[in-house]
Protein backbone atom coordinates (compact mmCIF):
# COMPACT_ATOMS: atom_id res chain seq x y z
CA UNK A 1 0.00 0.00 0.00
CA UNK A 2 1.34 3.66 -0.42
CA UNK A 3 -0.40 7.17 -0.45
CA UNK A 4 -0.51 7.58 -4.19
CA UNK A 5 0.04 11.40 -3.87
CA UNK A 6 1.19 12.79 -7.63
CA UNK A 7 4.19 14.89 -7.84
CA UNK A 8 2.37 18.48 -8.95
CA UNK A 9 5.60 20.34 -8.39
CA UNK A 10 3.52 22.50 -5.66
CA UNK A 11 5.23 23.02 -2.00
CA UNK A 12 3.42 20.05 -0.43
CA UNK A 13 1.85 20.57 3.44
CA UNK A 14 1.38 17.31 5.33
CA UNK A 15 -1.16 17.36 8.30
CA UNK A 16 -1.65 14.93 10.53
CA UNK A 17 -4.84 14.97 12.34
CA UNK A 18 -8.28 16.17 11.25
CA UNK A 19 -9.63 17.67 14.56
CA UNK A 20 -10.23 21.80 15.14
CA UNK A 21 -6.74 22.64 14.20
CA UNK A 22 -5.56 20.58 11.39
CA UNK A 23 -9.41 20.76 9.51
CA UNK A 24 -9.52 24.63 9.91
CA UNK A 25 -5.43 24.74 8.39
CA UNK A 26 -6.84 22.63 5.19
CA UNK A 27 -9.20 24.81 5.05
CA UNK A 28 -7.54 28.05 4.51
CA UNK A 29 -4.82 26.31 2.34
CA UNK A 30 -7.31 24.39 -0.47
CA UNK A 31 -7.86 27.45 -2.03
CA UNK A 32 -4.01 27.98 -2.10
CA UNK A 33 -1.31 27.29 -4.24
CA UNK A 34 0.03 24.15 -2.15
CA UNK A 35 -0.43 20.91 -2.57
CA UNK A 36 -2.15 19.61 1.21
CA UNK A 37 -2.61 16.14 2.02
CA UNK A 38 -5.08 15.87 5.10
CA UNK A 39 -4.07 12.88 7.44
CA UNK A 40 -6.23 10.78 10.00
CA UNK A 41 -6.75 7.70 11.41
CA UNK A 42 -11.14 8.70 10.35
CA UNK A 43 -12.24 9.85 7.70
CA UNK A 44 -14.45 12.48 9.72
CA UNK A 45 -14.21 15.49 11.81
CA UNK A 46 -15.65 14.40 15.73
CA UNK A 47 -17.12 17.61 17.30
CA UNK A 48 -15.59 16.82 20.56
CA UNK A 49 -17.35 19.27 22.73
CA UNK A 50 -20.54 17.02 21.97
CA UNK A 51 -19.22 13.39 22.78
CA UNK A 52 -21.20 13.45 26.12
CA UNK A 53 -24.34 14.24 24.66
CA UNK A 54 -23.99 11.18 21.92
CA UNK A 55 -22.88 9.22 25.64
CA UNK A 56 -26.71 10.02 27.19
CA UNK A 57 -28.28 9.26 24.39
CA UNK A 58 -29.46 12.75 22.89
CA UNK A 59 -27.74 12.92 19.77
CA UNK A 60 -27.14 9.94 17.29
CA UNK A 61 -23.37 9.83 16.59
CA UNK A 62 -24.14 10.67 12.77
CA UNK A 63 -25.20 14.52 13.97
CA UNK A 64 -21.41 15.28 15.46
CA UNK A 65 -19.37 14.16 12.23
CA UNK A 66 -18.53 15.15 9.38
CA UNK A 67 -17.06 13.09 6.19
CA UNK A 68 -13.61 14.93 5.34
CA UNK A 69 -13.60 13.91 2.02
CA UNK A 70 -17.13 16.20 1.61
CA UNK A 71 -15.13 19.28 2.92
CA UNK A 72 -13.03 18.97 -0.27
CA UNK A 73 -14.86 18.18 -2.83
CA UNK A 74 -14.23 21.26 -5.04
CA UNK A 75 -10.83 21.50 -3.96
CA UNK A 76 -8.16 19.06 -6.21
CA UNK A 77 -5.30 20.14 -4.50
CA UNK A 78 -6.30 19.03 -1.12
CA UNK A 79 -5.70 15.51 -0.71
CA UNK A 80 -7.25 13.28 1.86
CA UNK A 81 -5.71 9.71 3.34
CA UNK A 82 -6.73 7.19 5.90
CA UNK A 83 -4.30 5.89 8.07
CA UNK A 84 -1.84 6.00 11.15
CA UNK A 85 0.89 8.12 11.46
CA UNK A 86 3.80 6.12 13.11
CA UNK A 87 6.53 8.19 13.28
CA UNK A 88 8.34 11.50 11.41
CA UNK A 89 11.83 11.20 10.21
CA UNK A 90 13.09 14.58 9.76
CA UNK A 91 16.23 14.43 7.80
CA UNK A 92 14.55 12.51 5.11
CA UNK A 93 11.27 15.16 5.20
CA UNK A 94 8.94 12.14 5.38
CA UNK A 95 6.53 10.23 8.12
CA UNK A 96 5.87 7.07 8.21
CA UNK A 97 2.38 5.65 8.46
CA UNK A 98 0.49 2.35 8.45
CA UNK A 99 0.36 2.56 4.59
CA UNK A 100 3.86 3.96 3.63
CA UNK A 101 6.31 6.83 3.96
CA UNK A 102 5.00 10.69 2.36
CA UNK A 103 7.64 13.50 1.64
CA UNK A 104 6.81 16.67 3.28
CA UNK A 105 8.34 20.45 2.22
CA UNK A 106 6.10 21.25 5.45
CA UNK A 107 4.75 19.37 7.91
CA UNK A 108 2.13 19.98 10.49
CA UNK A 109 1.57 18.25 13.39
CA UNK A 110 -2.17 18.73 14.71
CA UNK A 111 -2.14 14.74 16.64
CA UNK A 112 -4.47 16.11 19.69
CA UNK A 113 -4.67 14.84 23.25
CA UNK A 114 -5.78 11.42 24.51
CA UNK A 115 -7.16 10.31 27.91
CA UNK A 116 -4.56 11.08 30.84
CA UNK A 117 -4.13 8.05 33.01
CA UNK A 118 -1.77 9.21 35.31
CA UNK A 119 0.59 6.00 34.86
CA UNK A 120 -2.60 3.62 36.76
CA UNK A 121 -3.22 0.91 34.48
CA UNK A 122 -5.16 -0.77 36.39
CA UNK A 123 -7.86 2.18 36.40
CA UNK A 124 -7.25 2.30 32.47
CA UNK A 125 -8.17 -0.97 31.94
CA UNK A 126 -11.85 -0.38 33.76
CA UNK A 127 -12.55 2.81 33.61
CA UNK A 128 -14.60 4.13 30.66
CA UNK A 129 -12.75 7.07 28.47
CA UNK A 130 -14.53 9.62 26.45
CA UNK A 131 -12.01 11.18 24.03
CA UNK A 132 -14.15 9.68 20.29
CA UNK A 133 -17.64 9.01 19.19
CA UNK A 134 -16.83 5.14 19.52
CA UNK A 135 -16.01 5.58 23.21
CA UNK A 136 -19.21 7.77 23.40
CA UNK A 137 -21.24 4.78 21.75
CA UNK A 138 -19.70 2.87 24.63
CA UNK A 139 -20.68 4.62 27.27
CA UNK A 140 -23.69 4.63 26.09
CA UNK A 141 -24.23 0.89 25.44
CA UNK A 142 -22.84 0.05 29.24
CA UNK A 143 -25.51 2.66 30.53
CA UNK A 144 -28.28 1.08 28.87
CA UNK A 145 -27.25 -2.44 29.16
CA UNK A 146 -26.38 -1.88 33.05
CA UNK A 147 -30.18 -0.61 33.97
CA UNK A 148 -31.28 -3.52 31.90
CA UNK A 149 -29.12 -5.71 34.08
CA UNK A 150 -30.55 -4.00 37.52
CA UNK A 151 -33.96 -4.38 36.36
CA UNK A 152 -33.56 -8.19 36.73
CA UNK A 153 -31.34 -8.69 39.60
CA UNK A 154 -31.86 -10.46 42.35
CA UNK A 155 -31.33 -8.80 45.26
CA UNK A 156 -30.36 -4.90 46.26
CA UNK A 157 -27.13 -5.06 46.52
CA UNK A 158 -26.74 -6.28 42.78
CA UNK A 159 -29.13 -3.89 41.46
CA UNK A 160 -27.03 -1.16 43.23
CA UNK A 161 -23.68 -2.40 41.51
CA UNK A 162 -25.17 -1.65 37.78
CA UNK A 163 -27.15 1.42 39.22
CA UNK A 164 -24.12 3.71 40.55
CA UNK A 165 -22.09 5.79 38.60
CA UNK A 166 -18.70 7.41 39.16
CA UNK A 167 -17.43 10.44 37.26
CA UNK A 168 -13.33 11.39 37.91
CA UNK A 169 -12.72 14.93 36.95
CA UNK A 170 -14.50 18.03 37.57
CA UNK A 171 -13.64 19.92 34.36
CA UNK A 172 -15.98 20.94 31.73
CA UNK A 173 -16.58 16.96 30.32
CA UNK A 174 -17.16 16.07 33.72
CA UNK A 175 -19.60 18.41 35.18
CA UNK A 176 -21.51 17.80 31.46
CA UNK A 177 -21.65 14.73 32.14
CA UNK A 178 -22.57 14.64 35.47
CA UNK A 179 -25.62 16.72 34.65
CA UNK A 180 -27.14 14.56 31.77
CA UNK A 181 -26.61 11.48 34.23
CA UNK A 182 -28.67 13.69 36.53
CA UNK A 183 -31.61 14.60 34.19
CA UNK A 184 -31.69 11.14 33.01
CA UNK A 185 -32.25 9.41 36.21
CA UNK A 186 -34.98 12.72 37.08
CA UNK A 187 -37.26 12.23 33.38
CA UNK A 188 -35.77 9.33 31.88
CA UNK A 189 -35.97 6.24 34.35
CA UNK A 190 -39.38 7.00 35.66
CA UNK A 191 -40.32 6.54 32.01
CA UNK A 192 -38.78 3.68 30.70
CA UNK A 193 -37.99 1.32 33.86
CA UNK A 194 -41.20 1.51 35.92
CA UNK A 195 -40.00 -1.17 38.26
CA UNK A 196 -36.54 0.67 38.96
CA UNK A 197 -36.63 3.51 42.06
CA UNK A 198 -34.52 6.03 40.27
CA UNK A 199 -34.00 6.98 44.29
CA UNK A 200 -31.25 4.13 44.39
CA UNK A 201 -29.32 5.83 41.53
CA UNK A 202 -26.36 7.49 42.73
CA UNK A 203 -23.89 9.84 40.89
CA UNK A 204 -20.68 10.40 42.33
CA UNK A 205 -18.32 13.28 40.79
CA UNK A 206 -14.90 13.23 42.08
CA UNK A 207 -12.74 15.82 41.44
CA UNK A 208 -9.14 16.67 42.85
CA UNK A 209 -9.11 20.19 43.28
CA UNK A 210 -11.30 22.34 45.65
CA UNK A 211 -13.56 23.59 42.96
CA UNK A 212 -14.99 22.37 40.12
CA UNK A 213 -14.20 23.82 36.72
CA UNK A 214 -11.16 25.62 38.17
CA UNK A 215 -9.84 27.00 34.82
CA UNK A 216 -12.90 29.08 35.07
CA UNK A 217 -14.05 31.85 37.47
CA UNK A 218 -15.22 31.26 41.34
CA UNK A 219 -18.57 32.39 40.03
CA UNK A 220 -19.17 29.84 37.49
CA UNK A 221 -17.22 27.18 39.76
CA UNK A 222 -20.15 27.92 42.58
CA UNK A 223 -22.28 28.05 40.08
CA UNK A 224 -21.70 24.43 38.63
CA UNK A 225 -21.25 23.29 42.41
CA UNK A 226 -24.90 24.55 42.95
CA UNK A 227 -26.60 23.04 39.73
CA UNK A 228 -25.09 19.65 40.44
CA UNK A 229 -26.32 19.68 43.82
CA UNK A 230 -29.69 20.94 43.14
CA UNK A 231 -29.60 17.51 40.77
CA UNK A 232 -28.57 15.43 43.55
CA UNK A 233 -25.30 14.43 42.27
CA UNK A 234 -22.81 13.90 44.96
CA UNK A 235 -19.87 16.19 44.90
CA UNK A 236 -16.26 14.87 46.55
CA UNK A 237 -14.11 17.89 46.21
CA UNK A 238 -10.63 17.67 46.96
CA UNK A 239 -10.31 14.16 46.34
CA UNK A 240 -8.22 11.89 44.25
CA UNK A 241 -9.14 8.43 42.72
CA UNK A 242 -5.72 5.84 43.39
CA UNK A 243 -7.45 2.86 42.27
CA UNK A 244 -10.46 0.93 40.58
CA UNK A 245 -10.35 -2.23 40.38
CA UNK A 246 -13.74 -2.54 38.33
CA UNK A 247 -15.78 -2.70 41.21
CA UNK A 248 -14.68 -0.15 43.69
CA UNK A 249 -13.21 3.26 43.47
CA UNK A 250 -10.62 4.22 45.86
CA UNK A 251 -9.93 7.15 47.17
CA UNK A 252 -7.05 9.26 48.92
CA UNK A 253 -8.75 9.98 51.81
CA UNK A 254 -9.33 6.25 52.35
CA UNK A 255 -13.05 6.41 51.23
CA UNK A 256 -14.19 4.01 48.76
CA UNK A 257 -17.13 3.74 46.59
CA UNK A 258 -18.81 0.66 45.04
CA UNK A 259 -19.36 0.93 41.63
CA UNK A 260 -19.57 -1.07 38.03
CA UNK A 261 -19.19 2.00 35.86
CA UNK A 262 -16.27 4.88 36.08
CA UNK A 263 -16.34 7.50 33.60
CA UNK A 264 -12.29 9.22 33.69
CA UNK A 265 -12.65 12.49 32.34
CA UNK A 266 -9.71 13.31 34.86
CA UNK A 267 -7.26 14.64 32.38
CA UNK A 268 -5.22 14.56 28.81
CA UNK A 269 -1.73 14.21 27.72
CA UNK A 270 -0.75 14.61 24.32
CA UNK A 271 -1.11 12.05 21.38
CA UNK A 272 3.05 11.26 20.60
CA UNK A 273 4.83 10.03 17.51
CA UNK A 274 8.23 8.42 17.06
CA UNK A 275 11.10 10.49 14.92
CA UNK A 276 10.90 13.64 17.51
CA UNK A 277 13.96 14.49 19.43
CA UNK A 278 12.42 14.71 23.20
CA UNK A 279 14.23 17.76 24.02
CA UNK A 280 11.11 18.96 21.33
CA UNK A 281 8.53 17.56 24.29
CA UNK A 282 7.64 19.29 27.17
CA UNK A 283 4.97 18.10 30.04
CA UNK A 284 1.94 16.50 28.98
CA UNK A 285 3.64 15.54 25.72
CA UNK A 286 3.24 18.19 24.37
CA UNK A 287 5.75 19.64 21.62
CA UNK A 288 7.30 23.02 22.36
CA UNK A 289 6.58 25.28 19.80
CA UNK A 290 8.22 29.07 19.28
CA UNK A 291 5.59 32.27 18.54
CA UNK A 292 5.64 30.60 14.54
CA UNK A 293 4.31 27.49 16.06
CA UNK A 294 7.29 25.82 14.28
CA UNK A 295 8.33 22.65 16.65
CA UNK A 296 11.89 23.45 18.40
CA UNK A 297 14.70 22.58 16.76
CA UNK A 298 12.69 22.56 12.69
CA UNK A 299 12.03 25.22 10.70
CA UNK A 300 9.24 22.96 8.50
CA UNK A 301 7.68 21.27 11.07
CA UNK A 302 5.00 22.89 12.79
CA UNK A 303 2.75 21.96 15.89
CA UNK A 304 -1.05 23.22 16.24
CA UNK A 305 -3.80 22.93 18.86
CA UNK A 306 -3.54 20.78 21.88
CA UNK A 307 -0.39 19.09 21.22
CA UNK A 308 1.34 22.91 20.74
CA UNK A 309 3.10 23.99 24.30
CA UNK A 310 3.94 27.85 23.20
CA UNK A 311 3.52 30.17 26.17
CA UNK A 312 3.31 34.33 25.84
CA UNK A 313 3.11 36.73 28.70
CA UNK A 314 -0.51 35.95 29.46
CA UNK A 315 0.44 32.20 29.27
CA UNK A 316 3.87 31.48 30.42
CA UNK A 317 2.49 27.72 31.21
CA UNK A 318 1.41 27.30 27.76
CA UNK A 319 -2.09 27.86 26.28
CA UNK A 320 -5.14 25.89 27.37
CA UNK A 321 -6.24 22.95 25.79
CA UNK A 322 -9.70 23.75 24.00
CA UNK A 323 -10.82 24.42 20.45
CA UNK A 324 -10.30 28.20 20.39
CA UNK A 325 -6.28 28.00 20.73
CA UNK A 326 -6.40 25.21 17.53
CA UNK A 327 -8.94 27.19 15.38
CA UNK A 328 -6.85 30.30 15.92
CA UNK A 329 -3.60 28.84 15.41
CA UNK A 330 -4.29 27.21 12.18
CA UNK A 331 -5.68 30.60 10.97
CA UNK A 332 -2.36 32.21 11.85
CA UNK A 333 -0.52 29.18 10.38
CA UNK A 334 -1.68 29.51 6.80
CA UNK A 335 -1.31 32.61 6.70
CA UNK A 336 2.50 32.21 7.44
CA UNK A 337 2.91 29.54 5.30
CA UNK A 338 1.66 31.97 2.53
CA UNK A 339 4.23 34.29 3.91
CA UNK A 340 7.08 32.03 3.52
CA UNK A 341 6.07 30.85 -0.03
CA UNK A 342 6.38 34.52 -0.88
CA UNK A 343 9.92 35.18 1.27
CA UNK A 344 8.13 37.82 4.07
CA UNK A 345 8.43 37.79 7.49
CA UNK A 346 6.58 35.62 9.53
CA UNK A 347 3.83 36.92 11.97
CA UNK A 348 3.86 35.54 15.73
CA UNK A 349 0.72 34.38 17.16
CA UNK A 350 -1.35 36.00 19.43
CA UNK A 351 -4.15 34.26 21.59
CA UNK A 352 -7.06 35.93 21.91
CA UNK A 353 -8.99 34.60 24.95
CA UNK A 354 -12.98 34.46 23.50
CA UNK A 355 -14.34 32.55 27.20
CA UNK A 356 -15.30 29.60 28.12
CA UNK A 357 -18.86 27.86 28.98
CA UNK A 358 -19.80 24.63 30.09
CA UNK A 359 -23.82 23.31 30.67
CA UNK A 360 -24.73 21.94 33.81
CA UNK A 361 -28.29 20.26 32.46
CA UNK A 362 -31.81 21.71 31.46
CA UNK A 363 -31.49 25.22 31.93
CA UNK A 364 -28.21 25.24 33.85
CA UNK A 365 -25.33 26.73 32.69
CA UNK A 366 -22.01 29.35 33.02
CA UNK A 367 -20.39 31.84 30.76
CA UNK A 368 -17.23 33.33 31.19
CA UNK A 369 -16.43 35.69 28.97
CA UNK A 370 -13.95 38.73 28.78
CA UNK A 371 -16.32 40.77 29.53
CA UNK A 372 -18.87 39.44 31.20
CA UNK A 373 -19.97 36.69 33.41
CA UNK A 374 -23.02 34.89 33.73
CA UNK A 375 -25.07 31.98 34.68
CA UNK A 376 -28.28 30.38 34.55
CA UNK A 377 -30.42 29.74 31.86
CA UNK A 378 -29.51 32.41 29.42
CA UNK A 379 -26.08 31.16 29.77
CA UNK A 380 -27.92 27.72 28.90
CA UNK A 381 -28.99 29.34 25.81
CA UNK A 382 -25.75 31.07 24.56
CA UNK A 383 -24.01 28.01 24.69
CA UNK A 384 -26.69 26.15 22.64
CA UNK A 385 -26.65 28.85 20.36
CA UNK A 386 -22.38 28.91 20.09
CA UNK A 387 -22.27 25.10 19.53
CA UNK A 388 -24.78 24.59 17.26
CA UNK A 389 -23.00 27.36 15.05
CA UNK A 390 -20.01 25.76 15.62
CA UNK A 391 -20.74 22.31 14.25
CA UNK A 392 -20.10 21.78 10.38
CA UNK A 393 -22.67 21.07 8.27
CA UNK A 394 -26.29 22.52 7.24
CA UNK A 395 -28.31 19.23 7.91
CA UNK A 396 -26.24 18.45 11.12
CA UNK A 397 -27.20 21.73 12.40
CA UNK A 398 -30.59 21.38 11.50
CA UNK A 399 -30.92 17.81 13.27
CA UNK A 400 -29.27 18.68 16.20
CA UNK A 401 -31.43 21.89 16.43
CA UNK A 402 -34.68 19.04 16.26
CA UNK A 403 -32.84 17.11 18.30
CA UNK A 404 -32.62 19.85 21.28
CA UNK A 405 -36.32 21.41 20.59
CA UNK A 406 -37.63 17.83 21.26
CA UNK A 407 -35.94 16.61 24.01
CA UNK A 408 -36.82 20.48 25.50
CA UNK A 409 -40.16 20.52 25.38
CA UNK A 410 -40.79 16.32 25.87
CA UNK A 411 -38.06 15.41 28.42
CA UNK A 412 -37.19 12.70 26.19
CA UNK A 413 -34.85 11.79 23.94
CA UNK A 414 -35.70 8.93 21.51
CA UNK A 415 -32.05 7.49 20.71
CA UNK A 416 -32.38 4.97 24.09
CA UNK A 417 -30.56 2.36 21.91
CA UNK A 418 -28.09 -0.15 22.91
CA UNK A 419 -25.99 -0.91 19.21
CA UNK A 420 -23.06 -3.78 19.56
CA UNK A 421 -20.59 -3.85 17.16
CA UNK A 422 -21.00 -6.91 14.89
CA UNK A 423 -18.56 -9.21 14.94
CA UNK A 424 -17.35 -12.30 12.72
CA UNK A 425 -17.91 -15.84 14.09
CA UNK A 426 -14.42 -17.89 13.98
Amino acid sequence: MQFNIPDTGQKRVVIVGGGFGGLTLARKLAKSDFQVVLIDKNNYHQFQPLFYQVAMAGLEPSSIVFPLRKVFQKNKNVFVRVTKVVAVVPERNEIESEIGNLRYDYLVLAIGADTNWYGNERVRAHAIPMKSVSEALFLRNSIFEDYEKAVTADNAERRQRFLDIVIVGGGPTGVEVAGSLAEMKRHIVPKDYLDLNRDEINIHLVHGDPRLLNTMSPEASAAAEKFLQELGVQLWLDKVVTDYDGENVRINDGSNIRADKVIWAAGVTGNTLGGLPATSMVRGNRLKVNAFNQVEGFENVFAIGDIAWQTEEAWPNGHPQVAQVALQQAKCLAENLRRLQQGKTLEPFRYRDLGSMATIGRNRAVVDLPFWRFQGAFAWFVWLFVHLFSILGLKNKLFIFLNWVWNYLTYDQSLRLVIKPWRRNT
